[in-house]
């Protein structure tokens, strides 16, 4: 075994794999951009070497970069996480190159598996099933679904019901595939109607031997991304189970895959699947497999790489209870689920769960990576007792000062459908597609109003406030505890499960009027940059239409015009960076005609 591992990644990926690695014996390297200068896994890493500025293609997508702190730091081995350069062949062989361990999959078969068309291919003669595919160019049976030829994630993805949408949603997919991945080929493929989402865990050695670790149902996402991952699927038997693994090792042995990697597949009511790509690396939903096999499958991707072989056979394996994943994200489900930057005031992790997490109070949550800041994962004897436990930890999850889905993900996992176990990937545009958070009532209004004089009176220091504690006992005023924090005129605060956040607005000057169509103003919603510019001065452009799209957070964002709208000043260009309320584009009606 080598005796040292950098990972190339950043926050909970990279601390998860310093815990089992630091276990292991062996020491543990931090890479990190100047956004993360200050953040847990550079703190906590027996060295950190710092590889450029914040943007990704600058610090975590420089392959330069990462072999140069490679060698300045003298590791023996790198291990790439999830997102970034995990999946790039060229990355994989550049660490060969530089005489370090790849703790990964070789490149000839990340390059196989990276190329969507050839994995289909490769899996169709493999004799695995896989979907029909069509030519942009010739005749399309609709509905289709476009996919990104580099990349997942759902980035690149749209799903295309009419020939009429084709051509403008076909852009978009090219564009976010290549901001995402530099690469903007895409496949066009049938599209299954309401398919479950389900996964095949894989791990593989150098010796030839590989074994399947069960399914994963990763049905419930919006916009193609994953929010909730659960093993075993509540829609496969033992049946399904093996058909599917079998399947999986198939694709795998076409590459002579090592290490651990995932074939995910779509699933219909019949029973019947579908090959979709192979993800060749860690799974951000690997703890749900880990929690009902008992393996660590950080560890076994070390030891695949050192060259050991596996120490079970699939009949060895088995499987305990049930486990479910939730992502936490920062994004803000009142204004269309934005993903939103800033500072994290107070952060409590719940108990009685597993939480992968890089935060702490008075971290920073940049605009520049992926909006999710932690994983929540609970396990039980039975689904119930899983699903329940993961929402109740939901609503004790303490992240004060930046916006997140954690109601919201508490709310679906209580939804009927999804406690029966019917939850397909059309779900949440079906049952929640007019989710909102709750109002404030009276009672929550009376809190906020007495931990605000409270919290005001402690800090010109008069009187005393309790710390909160996971009684919610009262205070002398008779109000209950709730976590909370004040920062400056803003007090957030958790309860009933829901982070609410009161503002004193006594001293605000008079408010002017809301920006939009109401007085011709397009500001940004969130820190970004500009993917594209739809219009320039003197457009005319129906309502609907893209004005601007937003890159944030790996993902695009479209701000489209209000109404029908004459364009009078546009303030920005492509790839510029914007902040939260910066105006962009002035405008006008159209006026009749």
């Amino acid at each position: 075994m080598f005796r040292s591992v950098l990972v190339a990644n950043r926050g909970e990926i990279a601390l998860r794999v310093f815990r089992t690695a630091r276990r292991m014996g062996l020491e543990c390297i931090a890479v990190y951009s100047e956004a993360d200068r200050g953040s847990r896994h550079v703190r906590e890493a027996d060295a950190a070497c710092c590889i450029g500025p914040a943007a990704p293609r600058e610090s975590y997508l420089n392959i330069g970069a990462i072999i140069a702190a490679a060698r300045a730091s003298g590791v023996a081995a790198v291990h790439p996480g999830y997102g970034f350069l995990a999946e790039n062949a060229d990355f994989a062989q550049a660490v060969l190159d530089a005489g370090l361990v790849w703790v990964g999959p070789s490149p000839e078969a990340i390059r196989a598996m990276g190329d969507k068309a050839n994995a289909k291919h490769l899996a169709h003669a493999a004799g695995v099933p896989v979907l029909e595919s069509f030519d942009p160019r010739g005749p399309i049976e609709y509905p289709v679904m476009i996919k990104a030829v580099a990349g997942g994630g759902g980035r690149g993805m749209r799903l295309v019901r009419t020939a009429t949408e084709l051509p403008s949603l076909l852009a978009s997919a090219k564009s976010e595939a290549l901001a995402s991945f530099g690469d903007d080929r895409v496949i066009l493929e049938r599209a299954v109607e309401a398919p479950r989402h389900v996964e095949v865990q894989l791990l593989a050695d150098s010796q030839g031997n590989i074994v399947h670790l069960g399914e994963r149902d990763c049905s419930v996402q919006r916009r193609h991304q994953k929010l909730i991952e659960e093993t075993p699927s509540p829609a496969v038997d033992a049946n399904l189970r093996m058909r599917l693994g079998e399947a999986a090792i198939k694709v795998a042995r076409s590459v002579q895959y090592t290490g651990a990697g995932t074939v995910e597949c779509l699933v219909d009511a019949r029973g019947d699947f579908w090959f979709m790509e192979m993800n060749t690396r860690l799974q951000v939903e690997h703890p749900v497999t880990e929690m009902v096999t008992g393996l660590d499958l950080v560890e076994w991707q070390l030891r695949v790489a050192a060259g050991e072989p596996l120490a079970f056979r699939q009949e060895d394996l088995r499987f305990f209870g049930h486990a479910i994943e939730a992502r936490l994200c920062a994004e803000d489900p009142a204004r269309g689920f934005l993903p939103q930057a800033g500072t994290i005031a107070l952060w409590q992790a719940p108990g009685g769960v597993r939480v992968e997490h890089a935060l702490e109070s008075g971290a920073a949550i940049p605009p520049h990576y992926d909006s999710m800041i932690a994983k929540i994962v609970a396990h039980g004897d039975t689904r119930d007792e899983a699903r329940e436990k993961l929402a109740l930890a939901l609503g004790n999850c303490v992240a004060l000062g930046v916006p997140n889905n954690a109601a919201y993900l508490a709310a679906v996992l209580r939804d009927e459908v999804f406690a029966n176990g019917g939850a397909t990937t059309g779900l949440l545009a079906e049952r929640f597609a007019d989710w909102r958070a709750p109002l404030p009532g009276e009672r929550v209004l009376d809190i906020a109003r007495s931990l605000y004089a409270k919290e005001c009176a402690l800090s010109a220091g008069f009187g005393e406030w309790a710390c909160w504690s996971n009684s919610h006992r009262s205070t002398g005023s008779g109000v209950p505890e709730v976590p909370h924090v004040r920062d400056g005129r803003t007090l957030h605060f958790l309860m009933d499960g829901v982070s609410w956040a009161w503002r004193d607005a006594s001293m605000d000057p008079p408010e002017r009027a809301a920006a939009g169509a109401a007085d011709g103003r397009l500001v940004a919603p969130m820190n970004g940059k500009v993917a594209q510019v739809g219009a320039k001065a003197g457009d005319v452009v129906a309502a609907g239409a893209a004005l601007v799209v937003l890159e944030a957070m790996k993902m695009e964002h479209t701000l489209a015009a209000p109404v029908a709208l004459r364009v009078r000043a546009v303030h920005v260009s492509k790839g510029a960076q914007v902040s939260p309320g910066q105006l962009l584009v002035e405008f006008e009606p159209a006026g009749p005609g």
